[in-house]
């Protein structure tokens, strides 16, 4: 789909050092307990998964996006993100 259909918007990178630290911890959080990742044969901490996605935040491997039609955040990985800048 094209974002200009039905008047659609393209989603839009937010830098997690635009983002209060609390407002970054629950953004992560979410993702973390909505995602259910695989972290391997043995279940990894909640604060080991956090350390993971922070440090993939900081390395650009993940991004923030807010949606506009939906309103939301997430995080997408690198390679999704590069595939939504195709749809705009």
């Amino acid at each position: 789909m094209s974002f200009d259909d039905d008047n659609q918007q393209p989603p839009i990178e937010v830098s997690a050092s635009d983002i209060s630290p609390e407002a970054l911890h629950g953004i992560i959080e979410s993702f973390i307990l909505r995602e259910g990742t695989d972290y391997g044969r043995e279940e990894a901490a909640f604060e080991t998964k956090f350390k993971q996605i922070k440090k993939q935040l900081d390395n650009g491997d993940v991004k923030i996006v807010f949606d506009p039609n939906t309103e939301t955040v997430g995080i997408v990985t690198k390679t999704e993100w590069q595939r939504m800048q195709k749809k705009k």
